[in-house]
């Protein structure tokens, strides 16, 4: 039992427990907690850019402080009920602030970019419950290999830019072949969403420890947030 999510891992549902076990409706209810902290921050981030104030400090603070927490919750789960809604809201700053500027250039892109988000996990939800998507292993290779493949290729692009100033081609060009590297990456993304849906509920099956409710909100919002931004950048590539 694997997921594409590097964050939910299956040696995290085998540790033996006594007591409360994680549920589908604890879980969930731990999802909408999370949105609540990251909408909060996200929002308070736009009104200051509203405001005129320059929200480069909380982007670069949203940044690198979600990568750590997310970090310390994929390497400690029991700390997840602490971490997850920390990360959630310091996503929320990053996720303002890089749609406030998106909206700037784009006007109506961020709510196009919502809305599909949405749309895209409501989608693959039903598609998910009614078992029209099933998780094979074949399934969950292909989505495996292509998430790693696209984090690589993120990597390479980062050292290429710090180091050369330089770029993996067409990976953020406008033209066609950038466009669909995007459509690519989006459609990934998603798929991620099934095998996340799917980890999930064999953790309840399992009997998982209650706190894994947290650790199962914060994976899916991981996935989540990528999706919104990897959406996000396909429209603005489209606009230009």
């Amino acid at each position: 039992m694997r997921t594409g999510n590097p964050v939910l891992k299956d040696s995290t549902f085998q540790a033996a427990h006594k007591g409360d076990t994680m549920t589908l409706s604890g879980t969930v209810a731990k999802i909408a907690l999370l949105f609540v902290f990251l909408l909060g921050t996200a929002i308070y981030t736009w009104y200051q850019y509203s405001q005129g104030v320059n929200v480069t400090m909380m982007i670069l603070i949203g940044a690198v402080g979600g990568l750590i927490f997310a970090l310390i919750t994929a390497f400690i789960p029991k700390a997840a009920p602490i971490t997850a809604p920390i990360y959630a809201a310091l996503e929320g700053f990053f996720i303002g602030g890089i749609s406030a500027f998106g909206e700037m250039n784009y006007p109506g892109v961020v709510i196009q970019a919502a809305s599909l988000t949405m749309a895209v996990m409501g989608v693959l939800l039903v598609l998910y419950a009614t078992r029209i998507i099933k998780v094979t292993k074949n399934f969950r290779l292909m989505v495996i290999s292509a998430t790693f493949g696209i984090l690589l290729v993120y990597v390479i692009n980062l050292v290429l830019n710090l180091f050369f100033g330089m770029q993996v081609p067409y990976l953020h060009s406008s033209g066609p072949v950038g466009i669909g590297i995007s459509l690519f990456i989006v459609g990934i993304a998603a798929l991620n969403l099934v095998l996340d849906f799917d980890f999930i509920e064999s953790g309840v099956k399992r009997g998982a420890p209650k706190y894994m409710e947290w650790y199962g909100a914060f994976g899916l919002m991981v996935t989540l947030v990528w999706l919104y931004i990897e959406i996000l950048r396909l429209l603005q590539k489209i606009r230009r």
